[in-house]
C-alpha cells in the first residue's frame, strides 16, 4: 500500500496533540499503519492507531505473562493459575497456556504448574504447531550443593533450574513434551572441586556460573529468566536472565539427550550456550564496570525483510543502574557464519558497543523509566515501537527524524480488576503492561476478518487526534458530515466549495469518486468505516463516516 493511501487510512495528514491522559496522546503523520496486541487482566485487545477496539479475548486468568497473534489468527496467551496447585511464587508467575481462536473460543489449555515445576513470563508458538514454554523446576538443597553452588549463597531452601519445554498440543487439554533444556545441565564452578561441574570459570563461557549472584541475596529465584523467544532461520533460542543481565543464545535443533549435554546439533555444541552477552562480569571476563545490560526484557532477532534484520533489539530497563533511565538497544552480534557467534578466548563476547541506542535524557533521566516488564519491536517502515510497561505507555518513534515520537497511548484499562479508566490528570498507575506487539494490516491472521473498529477503551474517549487531524490546507472546522453514522447518503457541510471527494475504505482502496458534489452515496457500500478526502483546489482535508 502506498503512503498516501496509509495516511487516508489513518486520517493523519499532521500532526495533532489532544488533552488526553489515557488512550491515543498523539499521533503523526510517520506513523505506522497496524493493529497493536497487548493483554491485561484477563484479556487481551488488539486496537487501531486511534485506540478503537478491533477485537478482544477474554480468559479466566491473570496474565503469565506473554501473548501471540498467531497467522492464523488464533490467539496464543499464557495464564496465572491461582488455584492453589503451586507453592512456586515470584513476578510472572504463570501455569497454563491457552489457545483461542479469532472469535474467542477456547481451543486448547495445557497446565504446567505443580509444587516442582511451573510455567512463567513466557511461551512461544513454533512454525510447527507446537508451543516452547518458559518454566522453572525445584531443585532441592542438596542436589543444588552438588552441582556446585556455595551453601552460604543459599538464603532459601532450594534453588530454581529454568527450563525451557517444547510441547505438542494433544486433543484440548493434553500434550507429549517433545523437546527439552535445563540450565543445571549447563553449568560451572569455581567453588569445591569435590563437586559436579568444577572448572575455571573464565575459560567456559558456554556455562553458567552458578555461584555468580550479580549482587544478588541468593535467592531461588537466582536467573529470573524473562523472555524466551526463537528464531526459526537459525533454529535458535534467545534467553533473557534478568537477574544476570544477560542474553543466552542456545540451539535448538539438538535432541534432548543432546540438549544435556556440550555436543550435537547444528552448531554442535549441543545445549551450551551459543553467545552471551550484556555482563562479561558473569563467566570472569570483565567488571561491573563493563556491564550494559540491567534487567533486561525482549530481546529478540529482527525478522527479514525488516530494516536491521538479522540484529538484537531488547529492551534494556536500567534496573540497579544509576541514574534510573531505560533505553532500547539494537547490537549485532559477531559471527563467522550464519548462527555462528565470533569468541576469543579470554575476552567478552562482542559487540563492544551498540548499532543503535534509544533513550531520553533531555530532561529527567527517569522520565523514560520503566524497572519491570516493557518491550521494543522494529516495525517495517524504520520506526521502533516501545512498551514502557510499568507505566503502561505504548509509544512509537521514528529514528529517521530524530527519534520523533510518531504514536504515542497510553494503556486505559487496570491491570488489578480490567476497569477501564477516564480521562484523569494524573494519568493512570495500575495499568502495567508485559509487553506491546504491533502487526501490518495485511499480516494473514487479518485475512477475511472485519476489522471494524468499535469504541476505544477508555470510558470518555476523545478521538480527536484522528479525526481532526488535517489543518495544513484549510480549516478543520469549515468541513463536516451528517448524518455520521449513516445508512446511505452523507452531505458534506462546507464554507468553501468542494471540487472532489474520494471515498477510501480500511484497507486503503479508493471504491468511489466524485466531483463538484457535496453528498455522498453509500447505500451500496458494506457496512464499516470509510475515509472521505475532501478537495478544495489546492488544499485538502480528511474526515472519517461510519456506514452501519
Amino acid at each position: 500500500m502506498n503512503k498516501k493511501l496509509l495516511l487516508i487510512f489513518l486520517l493523519i495528514f499532521g500532526t495533532l496533540k489532544a488533552q488526553n491522559t489515557v488512550g491515543t496522546i498523539a499521533i503523526t503523520d510517520d506513523v505506522y499503519e497496524g493493529l497493536t496486541l497487548f493483554t491485561i487482566n484477563t484479556k487481551a485487545y488488539l486496537i487501531d492507531n486511534c485506540g478503537q477496539l478491533v477485537n478482544e479475548w477474554n480468559s479466566a486468568y491473570l496474565p503469565g505473562n506473554a501473548v501471540y497473534l498467531l497467522p492464523n489468527g488464533n490467539l496464543l496467551r499464557a495464564g496465572r493459575l491461582n488455584d492453589g496447585s503451586s507453592n512456586i511464587g515470584f513476578g510472572g508467575q504463570g501455569g497454563i497456556v491457552e489457545l483461542f481462536d479469532w472469535d474467542g473460543n477456547l481451543l486448547w489449555s495445557y497446565t504446567y504448574s505443580t509444587n516442582q515445576f511451573r510455567q512463567h513470563h513466557d511461551v512461544f508458538p513454533l512454525p510447527n504447531g507446537n508451543v516452547l514454554i518458559l518454566a522453572v523446576s525445584v531443585v532441592d538443597n542438596a542436589d543444588a550443593v552438588q552441582a556446585g553452588r556455595n551453601p552460604a549463597l543459599l538464603s532459601e531452601t532450594d534453588l530454581f533450574n529454568e527450563q525451557i519445554l517444547e510441547i505438542e498440543p494433544v486433543g484440548a487439554t493434553g500434550g507429549n513434551v517433545v523437546w527439552e533444556w535445563n540450565v543445571i545441565d549447563h553449568v560451572v564452578q569455581d567453588f569445591d572441586n569435590t563437586k559436579d561441574n568444577f572448572g575455571v570459570v573464565a575459560d567456559s563461557p558456554e556455562k553458567v556460573d552458578i555461584n555468580f549472584l550479580n549482587g544478588g541475596d541468593g535467592g531461588r529465584n537466582w536467573l529470573h529468566v524473562n523472555s524466551m523467544q526463537y528464531d526459526a532461520a537459525l533454529d535458535q533460542i534467545i534467553i533473557s536472565s534478568r537477574n544476570l543481565s544477560e542474553v543466552w543464545i542456545i540451539d535448538h535443533s539438538t535432541t534432548t539427550a543432546e540438549a544435556a549435554t556440550g555436543s550435537g546439533g547444528t552448531y554442535g555444541r549441543g545445549g551450551d550456550l551459543l553467545y552471551r552477552w550484556g555482563n562479561p562480569e558473569a563467566y570472569d571476563q570483565g567488571t561491573s564496570a563493563d556491564r550494559t545490560l540491567y534487567g533486561q526484557h525482549y530481546p529478540h532477532f529482527i525478522e527479514s525483510g525488516l530494516p536491521n534484520a538479522g540484529k538484537l533489539i531488547l529492551f534494556n530497563n536500567g534496573f540497579g543502574r544509576l541514574p534510573l533511565f531505560s533505553q532500547v538497544d539494537i547490537i549485532t552480534p559477531p559471527t563467522t557464519s550464519p548462527g555462528v557467534y565470533s569468541y576469543t578466548p579470554g575476552t567478552a563476547y562482542g559487540p563492544a558497543s551498540t548499532d543503535f541506542t534509544y533513550t531520553d535524557l533531555s530532561v529527567d533521566p527517569s522520565e523514560f523509566y520503566s524497572a519491570i516488564v516493557s518491550s521494543a519491536q522494529q516495525l517495517p517502515n524504520g520506526n521502533i515501537l516501545i512498551c514502557e510497561g510499568r507505566e503502561g505507555h505504548f509509544f512509537e518513534i521514528n529514528p529517521n527524524d530524530g527519534n520523533a515520537i510518531v504514536w504515542d497511548y497510553i494503556n486505559p484499562v487496570s491491570n488489578a480488576d480490567g476497569a477501564f479508566y477516564e480521562q484523569t490528570n494524573p494519568p493512570p498507575v495500575a495499568n502495567i503492561t508485559f509487553r506491546a506487539i504491533k502487526f501490518p494490516l495485511d499480516y494473514s491472521a487479518f485475512d477475511g476478518r472485519d476489522l471494524t473498529p468499535g469504541a476505544p477503551l477508555e470510558l470518555n474517549p476523545d478521538l480527536t487526534p484522528c479525526n481532526s487531524l488535517s489543518v495544513e490546507d484549510f480549516e478543520i472546522a469549515s468541513v463536516g458530515l451528517y448524518p455520521n453514522p449513516t445508512s446511505d447518503i452523507v452531505t458534506i457541510e462546507s464554507t468553501v466549495t468542494i471540487d472532489r471527494v474520494e471515498v477510501y475504505n480500511m484497507l486503503g482502496a479508493k471504491v468511489a469518486e466524485v466531483n463538484h458534489s457535496n453528498t455522498i452515496d453509500l447505500s451500496s457500500s458494506n457496512t464499516g468505516v470509510y475515509f472521505l478526502k475532501i478537495y478544495s483546489g489546492n488544499s485538502s482535508v480528511s474526515k472519517k463516516v461510519i456506514r452501519r
